[in-house]
């Protein structure tokens, strides 16, 4: 297992009307990064992302975080992130992770420091996954020395509504409850591990359609007349909706291109998202219905 790609333990979402304060669940905050695997044996130290890939060598503060992990073999689940104000920015930590001119890597060290935050434990010199998770959690904190390249999420039992709001009010992407006698099984998603997410609901106006599959684009009418396009938005349409749109777009069409068909900025939705990345695109998106009150002119 050691030093070998491990694909990790996955989350359900959860719905956030139900997150539940009973004590036999741990609620850590949620970070937005990238899923890290750490492993580590003496002074040797790889990561590894979800899908399996070594990217150590965009990494540099790697070295430090093999040094705050105290123990001499360890397999730790984290988050790589980087901060800004204690917040985690996902474009930042997606921008190390394209980089591979090492000049580069070492400059984005100080423009854009690595931090891995842990939060599970799979094995140290033995396994630790068929530990519940609350023993697991116990491990995590006895074998790391917190620095700035490596941290342990912040935990607590039941609570789970105060920590939520919590994370609303700071701007955060959510928690995460997990059962406190819940084991770690690799490559396997589990109900005994829910996420929260804080969504955001805006109106946005249809600037074009595809099919095969269904995609809107949406965007925002602009000072200037022009249209921006801020997503593109698969999920969350009802089978009754798609069919009334395709009506109302045949009205509407400006042009057809290979397999995007325009439209006249007319029509209005509202739609769901995660946050907006730097250059104010929408990140994890789905449609929440059509608002034919609103005008384009009127989005902002």
């Amino acid at each position: 297992m050691l030093f070998t790609p491990i694909k990790p333990m996955l989350l359900h979402m959860g719905n956030n009307e139900e997150i539940n304060d009973n004590p036999e669940w741990i609620y850590d905050i949620k970070w937005d990064g990238w899923r890290i695997l750490l492993h580590k044996q003496g002074e040797r130290i790889e990561a590894f992302t979800r899908h399996g890939n070594n990217v150590t060598a965009k990494f540099p503060e790697l070295q430090e975080v093999g040094r705050s992990i105290q123990s001499h073999t360890a397999i730790i689940d984290c988050e790589g992130v980087v901060l800004r104000n204690g917040v985690s920015v996902f474009d930042d930590f997606a921008f190390r992770g394209r980089l591979s001119n090492t000049s580069k890597i070492q400059q984005a060290t100080l423009t854009h420091p690595a931090t891995f935050i842990a939060f599970d434990v799979l094995g140290t010199n033995k396994p630790h996954t068929n530990k519940p998770l609350v023993e697991r959690k116990e491990i995590l904190l006895s074998i790391i020395e917190p620095s700035n390249s490596l941290l342990i999420t912040p935990s607590v039992t039941g609570n789970g509504n105060n920590i939520f709001q919590l994370t609303k009010d700071k701007g955060m992407e959510g928690i995460v409850g997990k059962r406190s006698n819940s084991t770690y099984k690799t490559n396997h998603r589990s109900h005994n591990w829910l996420k929260y997410k804080h969504f955001k609901v805006i109106d946005t106006v249809i600037l074009g359609y595809k099919e095969n599959p269904f995609t809107m684009l949406v965007g925002k009418q602009l000072s200037n007349g022009k249209c921006k396009p801020l997503a593109n938005v698969e999920f969350g349409f009802k089978p009754e909706e798609k069919t009334a749109f395709r009506e109302i777009a045949k009205q509407i069409v400006t042009k057809v291109e290979r397999d995007m068909t325009w439209l006249e900025p007319r029509l209005c939705c509202k739609v769901q998202y995660l946050e907006k990345t730097n250059t104010g695109s929408l990140r994890i998106v789905s449609f929440k219905g059509f608002n034919f009150d609103k005008v384009p002119e009127a989005i902002n």
